[in-house]
Order: C-alpha cells, then sequence, then structure tokens
C-alpha cells in the first residue's frame, strides 16, 4: 500500500464497514481476489472528506456504513472472468435478477476499469445512529436493477428521503453520485482520476 493510502478505520473513529468482497456476501457469490482482510482502504483525501461526510450524518442522526472503498485492479479482473462463466443462480436472484452476467458491462453496473481502483471511490449506506439499523434505502448494495438508480420508481417516501439523505450528505461534502447506483460516490477532486491501481488489500 502506498504512503496517499490508508485503512479507513485507522484514519476515522467510529467508522463501521462490512466489506463485501473480503467475503461471501457479494454478487461472485465467494471472496474476490485481492481482498485478503475485510477492511475498507481509500486515499487520505478520501478519508478526509468520509470524515466530514460522518459529522454531516450525525448532526441529522445517521451513521455511515461502508461496503467498499479502494479495489485491486486483479479484482476487477475478477469480476470479468466471473461474469464470463456459466451462470449457476446461486446470486442472481439477490444481485441480478433482471439481466444476465454480461449485461452488468453493458447496463454500467460494473466496469473493467472501476473508479474504486483509483481510490478514492466509496460504496456506502446509512444506519440509524440511536438503534443501529440499517436505514431501508429500497434495495441493497450490488442489486443491478433500475431500483437502485437515482430517482427510481418503485421504492417508498421512506426509502427515497433516505436516498437523499445519503445523497445530500455526500454532495455537501465534496463527493459525485452515480447515477446507477443509490450507494457510490467518487471524490469530485480525486487525487488520482486517471491511476488505477493493484496492490492487495491486506
Amino acid at each position: 500500500m502506498t504512503d496517499d493510502f490508508a485503512f479507513v478505520d485507522d484514519l476515522m473513529s467510529r467508522i463501521r464497514w462490512d466489506a463485501k468482497y473480503a467475503t461471501w456476501d457479494n454478487f461472485t457469490g465467494k471472496p474476490v481476489d485481492g481482498y485478503l482482510a475485510n477492511r475498507i482502504v481509500g486515499t487520505r483525501a478520501l478519508c478526509t472528506a468520509l470524515e466530514e461526510a460522518q459529522k454531516k450524518a450525525a448532526s441529522l442522526g445517521f451513521g455511515l456504513l461502508l461496503w467498499d472503498g479502494y479495489r485491486p485492479q486483479h479484482a476487477v479482473d475478477c469480476f470479468v472472468r466471473w461474469s464470463q462463466q456459466p451462470e449457476d443462480g446461486r446470486t442472481k436472484s439477490r444481485h441480478y435478477p433482471n439481466i444476465d452476467r454480461a449485461e452488468m458491462f453493458e447496463k454500467g453496473y460494473v466496469a473493467a476499469r472501476s473508479g474504486h481502483s483509483r481510490g478514492s471511490t466509496v460504496d456506502l449506506t446509512i444506519y440509524d445512529l440511536a438503534t443501529g439499523e440499517l436505514a431501508p434505502m429500497g434495495g441493497d448494495h450490488d442489486l443491478m436493477d433500475p431500483i437502485s438508480h437515482h430517482g427510481a420508481h418503485g421504492i417508498t417516501p421512506v426509502e427515497a428521503q433516505n436516498r437523499l439523505h445519503l445523497r445530500s450528505i455526500m454532495e455537501t461534502c465534496g463527493f459525485g453520485a452515480y447515477e446507477c447506483e443509490w450507494w457510490h460516490y467518487t471524490l469530485v477532486d480525486e487525487p488520482y482520476p486517471d491511476t488505477y491501481f493493484d496492490f492487495p488489500i491486506a
């Protein structure tokens, strides 16, 4: 790991995380290449901005839960290989119920060159500070479906409002939203906009 990257939990107190790609709980159905530890890594600039976002969220009664940050390029390559394998149905109903594996790339849910590999993109949600319960958002992480788009129809008013809370928090703190995924945000002034890193998370 380079000096300009860090484990988020080393720089931020009280941050919650569940690094999905280091676990069996993701769309591939197993830990992904390059994720050797269940921790979130990002640039120091990302961590600074997330700290501001955490303060903003707390002022609204929310905490942040991180699902992914920096993603090694060989993890992205693993996604490409997985998409080319025969369908086994193990994760389809939960993560991509209405598309085929290969369509994840065509429809913009997975990229062969991911902003995550630049170190300043994060997947996250919010939770209620009083109860610790995740806020209902109208679909889980990596649900590759139009229901996950910002402004999607078919979610409840509470879910829509929670998405707006998260977007407001993140945009106020220097992040830009990705319209196809309510959980995905990139630092607008990212320090490495043209560099795709490939060191493992270990």
